[in-house]
């Protein structure tokens, strides 16, 4: 069995904060499923947070938005001066090292978007230790990486990418190996119908659902301009970010975790269509939505043919091909009923995180 440190960001403190003692992730992040089942098969894991200040408590969920606000100059300010200068970041690299020197982890886990961890920690990490280090992301290296990250893609011993192409992008930049894993998944547990009740179907019902995130457009224009294209159906949209104002008549609230299950739960159709920086496929809800039992409709991506049967998901081309597709499945109960049923037997059998940790056993396997 292998000790496995995590080096990660906390987006949702709060709800960390409601978590039993000694969880490392809250439910509304994938990390937690993986820790579940790498527990469960017998891996001691440890996390850094890296987002967190070097003293001081916890912060909260940061909440994305277009507009031009106090928060963004204050961040704006601090993000000009070079990391290596800024004193907080540098106790938290030094926290990291002393951290890796007591857990002494064969494994180092680190999930993408860093903007902290400098590459000479991560070289001495490596050294005094003798870890491999496994870059686990669910974005474009191009799109999102910052120069920090991008400096120690050398060092990176094998990369996760949720989208093939993304995988290859680490590979030019460096990498030593890469997997296209997908790193969401479903856990039976969490992930599949909720009983509601009377008040929460009347808050909760709608024909088309949408969990997650449209802000900012140079990221999301193409789930943003899909919306769009139903706002005359029966549509709820839930994010904790801000929403465009062409789409904000169909907000309905925020969600996270269970509430977020209870949602889809209570509607007709998921709609998933992927941010601008994916082409391969791989989101967070793909896998997610089908163990929750509910039909939903993607764009037609290499990685949704390859993870979904036709007959588990619908696809579409343009947004004259959604709108059909949509309406016909709307009036179609029993077919998409039976659509549902057969995408949460598949994913229960083929995407859960447990089917993934065991595959990345057999990676750390040939890593160590």
């Amino acid at each position: 069995m292998a000790k496995i440190l995590f080096v990660a960001s906390i987006h949702h403190p709060e709800a960390l904060r409601a978590m039993p003692p000694g969880t490392l992730f809250p439910s509304s992040m994938a990390q937690h499923f993986w820790e579940k089942a790498l527990r469960k098969r017998g891996h001691t894991l440890a996390a850094f947070y890296r987002n967190q200040p070097a003293i001081g408590g916890m912060g909260r969920t940061k909440r994305h938005s277009q507009r031009l606000t106090p928060g963004k100059l204050i961040d704006a300010a601090f993000n000009r001066v070079p990391p290596r200068l800024n004193p907080d970041l540098r106790a938290r690299n030094a926290a990291l090292i002393a951290q890796a020197q007591a857990f002494q982890p064969q494994i180092v886990w680190m999930v993408g978007d860093n903007t902290v961890i400098y590459p000479e920690t991560l070289a001495a990490v490596k050294r005094e230790t003798g870890c491999k280090l496994v870059y686990a992301c669910g974005t474009s290296p191009i799109v999102f990486s910052h120069p920090i990250d991008r400096a120690a893609a050398r060092l990176y011993d094998l990369v996760l990418a949720s989208d093939y192409y993304h995988g290859v992008q680490w590979l030019e930049l460096g990498a030593q190996r890469m997997e296209c894993l997908p790193l969401s998944a479903c856990d039976p547990d969490f992930h599949h119908p909720y009983d509601l009740s009377d008040a929460e179907r009347r808050e909760y019902a709608c024909e088309i659902a949408f969990v997650g995130t449209l802000t900012p457009d140079t990221l999301y224009s193409r789930r943003t301009r899909a919306l769009e294209a139903l706002t005359d159906f029966d549509l709820g949209i839930w994010s904790v970010h801000d929403v465009p104002d062409s789409l904000k008549k169909h907000v309905r609230g925020r969600a996270l975790g269970e509430d977020m299950l209870k949602i889809l739960s209570a509607a007709k159709l998921c709609f998933n269509t992927h941010g601008d920086f994916v082409f391969y496929g791989g989101n967070l809800r793909l896998f997610e939505v089908a163990g929750a039992g509910v039909a939903q409709i993607a764009e037609d991506l290499p990685g949704t043919r390859t993870w979904f049967p036709d007959d588990t998901i619908i696809t579409y081309a343009d947004h004259a091909d959604l709108r059909a597709k949509v309406g016909a499945i709307l009036r179609d109960d029993a077919g998409r009923e039976a659509m549902a049923a057969r995408a949460k037997a598949h994913v229960y059998q083929h995407h859960t995180y447990d089917v993934r940790a065991a595959r990345f056993e057999e990676l750390m396997e040939e890593l160590l």
